[in-house]
């Protein structure tokens, strides 16, 4: 059901891969609630996924941009606001990538190159997209900022690796550019720690359909979906929620605040 919250707002909507992945789902939210937006991709990613139907069905233009490149962003930022008329209501990073994972890397073994391209793609980025948004003045007053983050930043889970570090940072960065950005600009900036869901890159972790699984015993309310997040972040986009700043909202069933659940004693008791 749509309820136009957000008719009349533009913005930018970074790592759309496919119809599993959650920027694909919250592009095809936003514009059910009435949003307008440009997509956008490293060009490497463009290729391995299928962005261009979700462009044709939402009525988006793409703009190839590598989030680690200034000169990249400073000309999607550039470029958005031309297409879409004005400054930016909303900007969502979708973006996660270790190397060190898809060479199969222990953490006790990083490859330190490996964990420097990760950490730049992953996290760094994030502060790189919004200090090119913001010395180019082009979010609006009471804009929002969402980036996807996971639980591992606060806990160990083992085979997340250096994925755990890279979230850690970003959330990091969240807090201290919100600061700034609503400060002087009225700019939201928050971080959805997200349950584990079964995207193209979170099935690149190493035994994640078990995890799921657990985590799925867990969560009082069971995982969060792909769709359910992409809602979530639309209330974010929402001026519902114009106080909330600077935070890591945790989306996950409850499975943050749960120590154990009857289900998974009753896994050790049988």
């Amino acid at each position: 059901m749509a309820y136009n919250l957000l008719k009349g707002k533009r913005g930018i909507i970074f790592g759309a891969l496919d119809p599993n992945s959650i920027a694909w789902k919250t592009a095809e939210r936003v514009h059910e609630e009435g949003g307008t937006f440009v997509l956008t991709n490293a060009p490497i990613a463009m290729r391995m996924g299928q962005i261009n139907a979700l462009a044709e069905k939402t009525g988006s233009e793409i703009i190839p941009a590598d989030a680690t490149n200034e000169e990249d962003l400073a000309n999607l930022v550039a470029k958005s606001t031309e297409i879409l008329g004005g400054k930016l209501d909303f900007v969502l990073h979708s973006i996660g990538m270790s190397v060190n994972v898809r060479k199969g890397r222990a953490y006790t073994d990083e490859k330190y190159d490996f964990t420097t391209k990760g950490w730049d793609v992953s996290a760094l980025s994030f502060h790189k997209v919004m200090q090119s948004l913001y010395k180019a003045d082009a979010m609006s007053e009471w804009g929002s900022i969402v980036a996807l983050t996971y639980m591992a930043a606060q806990r160990t889970f083992p085979d997340y690796n250096d994925m755990a570090d890279n979230k850690a940072y970003l959330e990091s960065v969240a807090r201290s550019f919100g600061y700034f950005f609503g400060k002087e600009k009225k700019v939201r900036v928050n971080t959805i720690s997200q349950s584990p869901t079964p995207t193209t890159a979170g099935q690149g972790v190493k035994g994640f359909d078990g995890f799921i699984s657990y985590a799925e015993k867990m969560s009082p309310l069971g995982n969060a979906t792909a769709l359910d997040c992409a809602d979530y972040t639309v209330s974010l986009f929402s001026d519902l929620t114009r106080k909330v700043t600077m935070q890591n909202l945790f989306h996950d069933g409850g499975f943050s605040n749960t120590g154990v659940s009857q289900e998974v004693i009753d896994e050790f008791t049988e």
